[in-house]
């Protein structure tokens, strides 16, 4: 159902690969809720995806951008400017890697160069993003932009690994630029903390099968899809929450204040 919540808004749409992502889901939620937008994503990962038929599907046009490049960020704001007649009222930040947990290092035996690698893509980027729209004066008043993070920014998961690093430090970036941006732009900027969820890039961590069980019996509403990240994602795009900035925001099916649950203990208590 279309609510025509983002009718005549545009932005700029980071990390859609398949239609499993979260960025994907979100582009077509955006697309029914009248929002227009590019699509970007690093050129090695637009060889592996699906992103033009997602482009033809929302009648987007694609700019590929490394995220961690200063020159490709810049390129990718003016031409979105040029393809989209203005300014920008939102932008999803949906990036994140870790070459540890590809190469299957244990957090305590980390290779740094590859830690250094993850922490610029998945972290360093957000503050690159929003460095270029903030610099090119790019985003309207009462814009918005969001990032995706996940609980082990606060929590312990032992095989998320260095990805909690680079998500607590996004989540980090995201309130010190977003006071910036709020105070001398009026531009809001937010984190979701997302349930685990089946996307591509989810399913490279150790033991996310796991992941994805333990917090639906944890969680009273259970876990939150794609889908379900992509409708709350559109209403922080929306003009209904103009005020909520520098938020840490839970769409994780009430996880983050459980501490323990029935189901969760029945698999630890014997049945007479």
């Amino acid at each position: 159902m279309s609510y025509n919540l983002l009718k005549g808004k545009k932005g700029i749409i980071f990390g859609a690969l398949d239609p499993n992502s979260i960025a994907w889901k979100t582009a077509e939620r955006v697309h029914e809720e009248g929002g227009e937008f590019v699509l970007t994503n690093a050129p090695i990962a637009m060889r592996m995806g699906q992103i033009n038929d997602l482009a033809e599907k929302t009648g987007s046009q694609i700019i590929p951008a490394d995220a961690t490049s200063e020159e490709d960020l810049q390129n990718l704001v003016e031409k979105s400017m040029e393809i989209l007649g203005g300014k920008i009222d939102f932008v999803l930040h949906s990036i994140g890697m870790s070459v540890n947990v590809r190469k299957g290092r244990a957090y305590t035996d980390q290779k740094y160069d590859w830690t250094q690698k993850g922490t610029d893509v998945s972290a360093m980027s957000f503050h690159k993003v929003m460095s270029s729209l903030y610099k090119a004066d790019a985003m309207n008043e009462w814009g918005s932009i969001v990032a995706l993070t996940y609980m082990a920014a606060q929590r312990v998961f032992p095989d998320y690994n260095d990805m909690a690093d680079n998500k607590a430090y996004l989540e980090s970036i995201a309130r010190s630029f977003g006071y910036f941006f709020g105070r001398d732009k009026k531009v809001r900027v937010n984190t979701i903390s997302q349930s685990p969820t089946p996307t591509t890039a989810g399913q490279g961590v150790k033991g996310f099968d796991g992941f994805i069980s333990y917090a639906e019996k944890m969680s009273p509403l259970g876990n939150a899809t794609a889908l379900d990240c992509a409708n709350y994602t559109v209403t922080l795009f929306s003009d209904l929450t103009k005020r909520v900035t520098l938020q840490n925001l839970y769409n994780d099916g009430g996880f983050s204040n459980m501490g323990v649950s029935d189901a969760v203990m029945d698999a630890f208590v014997e049945k007479e």
